[in-house]
């Protein structure tokens, strides 16, 4: 896997490989609707759409926009099934293209540069933020190659006033172990109305945070271009089905 977050304990290491794809978890999710009668959780089955490249994806609406891409990214997933299993790097494929435009990648690679970012050029940052979407991609085409299927709760919709960042909170659902919680944070451009996911909270972990924490002092001692450098190596990196059976 991509991701190395040190310091964690072994519950947030799983949640982050189930919830590293920010939608990763999503695949057989039952969406989880509010019962004004009973406050309670009740599930609603939801339905693949059966065309994954012509439907507009509603990015006003946080939960649904998660929801959707999720629903319409694994739908290739099993049209490309066999592509995927002759060829793994097939997913980064699919991520590049079903999930990356719902997701700023800059926001995210802004937060990991954190307190150096103004000593940084903006060539340097640049390079970075392209360097850090592909080490996104690849991240995420690894995660998905780890799920086991898990069953995943939504939690309600909250009303949105004035915030341009709200939490989508989910629960996986663990038989036999203590269930998880994942916060898949989305925030709002101002200017379109339109909301992008940007972060991944896992047991109270932010992933962001663990990124920035790992990478933060490399960048003060040896440079954003060092770290740019160290990424780009890991987002070429081929996918690999390290538990395959097929």
């Amino acid at each position: 896997m991509v991701f190395n977050i040190k310091g964690l304990s072994a519950k947030q290491q799983l949640a982050f490989v189930l919830g590293g794809a920010f939608s990763v978890i999503f695949f057989t999710v039952e969406a989880l609707a509010f019962s004004e009668q009973n406050k309670a959780l009740n599930p609603v089955q939801t339905e693949f759409f059966t065309e994954h490249s012509t439907k507009k994806i509603d990015k006003k609406n946080p939960y649904l926009m998660i929801e959707t891409v999720a629903k319409l990214t694994f739908k290739r997933f099993a049209d490309e099934n066999n592509q995927i299993k002759s060829d793994p790097n097939r997913l980064k494929d699919i991520v590049r293209e079903e999930l990356m435009p719902y997701i700023n990648y800059k926001y995210s690679a802004y937060k990991v540069i954190g307190h150096q970012l103004k000593k940084t050029s903006k060539e340097e940052r640049d390079a970075f933020v392209l360097v850090f979407r592909e080490y996104l991609i690849t991240s995420y085409a690894q995660v998905f190659t780890l799920y086991d299927n898990q069953k995943v709760e939504f939690f309600p919709e909250k009303i949105l006033a004035d915030q341009n960042i709200v939490a989508v909170n989910t629960r996986v659902i663990m038989p036999g172990r203590d269930d998880i919680d994942i916060a898949f944070k989305v925030r709002k451009n101002r200017a379109t109305n339109e909301w992008k996911a940007f972060d991944m909270v896992a047991e109270g972990v932010s992933l962001l945070d663990s990124k920035q924490a790992e990478l933060s002092s490399i960048i003060r001692q040896e440079g954003l271009p060092h770290v740019t450098v160290l990424l780009k190596e890991k987002s070429q990196r081929d996918i690999v089905f390290k538990n395959f059976k097929g």
